[in-house]
């Protein structure tokens, strides 16, 4: 069943102004929280994400119908991506080297950022590059 690109670009607006207060702040606690969420959206779908939910229950009724939908197979492995950087991130910001932290972090922020202001996910258009790929070999 295809999502409501709105929910995805949503979560990334929300993953930006996470990944930048960790840059600010150099908090591992509010890194694992993102990673965390990572790790949730990753496992269950970006529906299943601390930041579906809110888009679910407090935004989209707000908002008109959806009126452009994408498979959820691409945000997903987009978030494991993000569990992968922040996860590496996660490391350099609680036991070193600490430019790990902030070189992982930058590259995770940048992504959301990508997504959140853009509409590119930079995640979906590596696992569709994959997909073509492997396709391609087989």
């Amino acid at each position: 069943m295809d999502i409501d690109v709105r929910g995805p670009r949503f979560g990334a607006a929300v993953t930006t102004v996470v990944l930048a207060a960790v840059l600010v702040t150099g908090s591992a606690w509010l890194l694992a929280w993102q990673t965390l969420a990572f790790a949730l959206g990753a496992a269950g779908g970006v529906s299943r994400s601390p930041y579906g939910w809110l888009f679910r229950t407090a935004v989209r009724p707000r908002l008109g119908p959806p009126t452009e939908f994408e498979p959820p197979e691409p945000p997903r492995f987009a978030q494991a991506v993000g569990l992968l950087f922040a996860g590496l991130g996660l490391v350099g910001y609680t036991l070193g080297p600490e430019w790990l932290g902030l070189a992982a972090t930058g590259a995770a922020l940048a992504a959301a950022f990508l997504n959140a202001v853009f509409g590119y996910c930079l995640g979906c258009e590596v696992f569709l590059l994959l997909r073509r790929v492997t396709v391609r070999a087989e």
